[in-house]
């Protein structure tokens, strides 16, 4: 027992090397708990998303200065991402859900016009929407451009008009 005391420290008077040692161990219980937590919690980055991130990095980061105890610190994690989990699956099963926690897609530019009022939704400006269509639609001619909207991630997407 001794050498773990002398390895991870106890309390917030943490030597480089027990910082290192908790850094170490908190970065395999990162892969794991992210592994759990599945490919959409760090690939769709919606706001249910960011919260995980945010949170885990909090969390993690007292376990790794000795500002919290370990145990709780990792039980919390888990705890974290299982709810991620559960909120996942209930927007996988329910319509509602979904819309509740991510919100529903803003057209903001349709038939040859910006929507002034749909903008101020999603907070976006008219050269917002057009790096949006550059990176989407790999153009700057809105001739041939019949929608674009905000996606529930923030994103900006533009669909082409049928030719």
């Amino acid at each position: 027992m001794e050498w773990i005391i002398r390895i991870f420290g106890e309390g917030k008077d943490l030597n480089a090397l027990q910082m290192s040692s908790r850094g170490i161990v908190m970065f395999f219980i990162a892969l794991v708990i992210i592994r759990i937590s599945g490919r959409r919690s760090f690939g769709i980055r919606t706001p249910l998303d960011n919260i995980i991130t945010i949170s885990l990095g909090a969390v993690m980061s007292r376990a790794i200065v000795g500002a919290s105890d370990f145990v709780p610190v990792v039980v919390c994690c888990f705890v974290i991402v299982l709810l991620h989990r559960l909120f996942g699956w209930l927007i996988v099963k329910n319509r509602k859900f979904s819309r509740f926690v991510e919100g529903d897609k803003i057209l903001i530019y349709d038939k040859g016009k910006f929507i002034s009022e749909n903008m101020g939704k999603g907070l976006v400006c008219q050269e917002d929407i057009m790096q949006g269509v550059r990176k989407s639609a790999l153009t700057e001619d809105m001739e041939g451009i019949d929608k674009i909207y905000m996606e529930r991630n923030g994103e900006i997407s533009a669909i082409r008009k049928n030719k």
